[in-house]
């Protein structure tokens, strides 16, 4: 798509912090960080948002969200487990879909926030 940012990124027209990048999907860190660990995972495939997404889009949504455990440990705020066996560390995950949803860039991108607080409680759309 000639007008999407993202895509726009994923074709290296427009700079990015990139993270990870494969044939099918880019991770890049977000422009204006929520937390200490941001990043964004779009498909490379343009797909305008979440609510556009049919049974076509299974193995896509499934292989995005299994980058989301992988990227946020490489990251540095993955889930893991101390020496008590409590788990410590995390991340939010959120996709805003459509207006209403504080959908901003019409690309479908799942957002990857986390890293030590006192991060918790800023505004995360």
């Amino acid at each position: 798509m000639d007008h999407c940012i993202f895509c726009k990124i994923a074709a290296k027209q427009i700079p990015a912090s990139v993270v990870y990048e494969d044939d099918s999907f880019l991770a890049f860190k977000d422009i204006n960080p929520a937390a200490p660990v941001h990043f964004m995972i779009i498909p490379k495939q343009h797909v305008p948002t979440l609510s556009a997404c049919n049974n076509s889009h299974t193995e896509m949504l499934g292989k995005l969200l299994a980058l989301v455990p992988q990227l946020a440990a490489e990251q540095g705020c993955g889930v893991t487990t101390d020496t008590n066996g409590r788990e410590t560390g995390g991340y939010k995950t959120l996709i805003n879909t459509g207006p209403d949803g504080g959908q901003e860039v019409y690309h479908l991108h799942i957002h990857v926030i986390g890293g030590p607080r006192p991060w918790h409680g800023k505004q995360l759309a």
